[in-house]
């Protein structure tokens, strides 16, 4: 078994999409990034990369290479899970929290995780997505930015 950690934070701002968990959610402000700024799915993609020493997203997926541009964070996760199955690992389980003001994202979580779910080849009962306020506190509070936590279980095949 290996356990990774993942993290991701973005700006919000007026004119974007709002990607969450390789879904589109209604939003009055969306996420600022190289990609599609879903940092949900980003917070799982570094965690299974950290569970095996494989570096971070950024490492494989540069924000300065200009292939990466407006991509579907979907299919950076799709990669990810790859290179994991290659090294003859697959998910046990999928732990994640995320932290935003606005909007109210539990309503979608279940789409969300049969998203997550199908990508990762496991099933909704094995990904937890758990949401919470910043209280209106910090750049969360003030509905300038999004975080995403997450933690996965890898099993050797």
């Amino acid at each position: 078994m290996r356990i990774g950690f993942g993290f991701d934070v973005h700006q919000l701002i007026e004119g974007r999409d709002f990607w969450l968990g390789g879904i589109k959610i209604p939003a009055d402000k969306g996420i600022l990034g190289h990609s599609d700024a879903d940092v949900l799915l980003h917070a799982i993609c570094d965690a299974i990369l950290g569970s095996l020493a494989l570096g971070d997203i950024g490492k494989h997926f540069p924000d300065t290479d200009a292939t990466f541009k407006g991509i579907d964070s979907k299919i950076l996760l799709s990669k990810v899970i790859e290179l994991i199955s290659n090294k003859g690992y697959k998910i046990g389980n999928i732990d994640t929290t995320v932290v935003c003001q606005q909007p109210k994202i539990m309503p979608y979580a279940n789409v969300m995780r049969t998203c997550i779910a199908q990508i990762c080849n496991i099933t909704i009962d094995d990904i937890s997505i758990k949401a919470t306020t910043n209280e209106t506190m910090g750049f969360i509070g003030r509905e300038e930015g999004i975080v995403a936590y997450a933690v996965v279980l890898l099993l050797k095949v």
